[in-house]
């Protein structure tokens, strides 16, 4: 639970279906939070203070504050921060989703990771969720026809973060890349709502042919350290890929694929079920009684 002086209240509640009323009231909630915290953290930690300032306490929206953030992370000798801040505010004036996805990523972040101590820690220090919001940009480029941008933007991200998700592969809202160093996720990926990746997973291909080659995320997916999963296949809504999986062929709904290759736990004809959503439960190894004897 947040500790300090700042009084958490309750947000509004909000939907992956959420009115527009209800998702503004969701974003003024979140960043009056992430303001107290950062006034919080500037006067208990006096050497963070400008830094906290320059990055959230001087800037009036979420947008403002994320555009400044990638802007000065991202940049180069020749890819001026200024430019890219003001690539990243057009984007969030152009396409007002893109705010409601940062908005359900740092709800993500806050509620499925015991590390997250608060969402101020994770707009300025999660490089997972950094890389997600600037790769929303990225598609934006993708989808407008302006690919060498595009592709520039993904570069920069690929060599900042360590997470290499091509620009037109298309991510939901409320997903979480827990860690996420040496993530990769392929042009043709797709990966729904409320999803959660750890670190070096790879949504890629099987070889050079061109086309729909990549997988596609449902709803709810939990995806554990060091999986692979390989080709156009479909890991159904509110699945769960074990650590180190390899999977190459379709996974039902609701069960859980594990080993290399991966194997349905409970079996391929009758396998087990699960009743809750692991992308938000984040149970990574409730099927081990059930999949392995194994005992160190």
């Amino acid at each position: 639970m947040p500790t300090g002086d700042i009084r958490y209240t309750s947000p509004p509640t909000a939907t992956n279906n959420s009115s527009p009323i209800v998702a503004f009231e969701d974003e003024v909630w979140l960043w009056s939070q992430i303001k107290a915290e950062a006034r919080r953290d500037a006067e208990s930690e006096p050497a963070l203070a400008s830094y906290l300032y320059s990055t959230i306490l001087s800037h009036s929206s979420l947008e403002r504050s994320l555009s400044f953030h990638l802007g000065n992370k991202l940049c180069s000798s020749t890819l001026l921060s200024t430019l890219l801040y003001d690539l990243f505010l057009n984007a969030f004036a152009t396409d007002p989703s893109l705010s409601l996805a940062a908005v359900a990523d740092l709800r993500a972040y806050r509620e499925r990771d015991p590390a997250c101590i608060s969402y101020s820690h994770c707009l300025l220090n999660y490089k997972g969720f950094l890389a997600c919001q600037a790769h929303r940009v990225s598609h934006l480029l993708w989808r407008q026809a302006r690919r060498p941008l595009a592709l520039a933007l993904h570069s920069r991200v690929a060599d900042v973060f360590a997470v290499d998700i091509h620009p037109a592969a298309r991510i939901g809202k409320g997903v979480l890349f827990d860690h996420a160093t040496g993530v990769v996720v392929g042009e043709t990926a797709v990966i729904g709502n409320n999803v959660s990746i750890l670190h070096h997973v790879t949504l890629g291909g099987t070889g050079k042919a061109g086309g729909d080659r990549h997988p596609k995320i449902g709803d709810g997916v939990l995806i554990g350290a060091g999986a692979t999963i390989l080709g156009n296949v479909k890991i159904g809504e509110g699945a769960k890929i074990g650590a180190g999986s390899v999977v190459l062929i379709d996974v039902p709904p609701r069960t859980t694929a594990v080993g290399n290759p991966a194997r349905l736990v409970g079996g391929k004809e009758k396998p087990s079920k699960l009743e809750d959503v692991p992308g938000e439960s984040m149970d990574h190894t409730s099927f081990i009684s059930e999949w392995s004897d194994y005992i160190i």
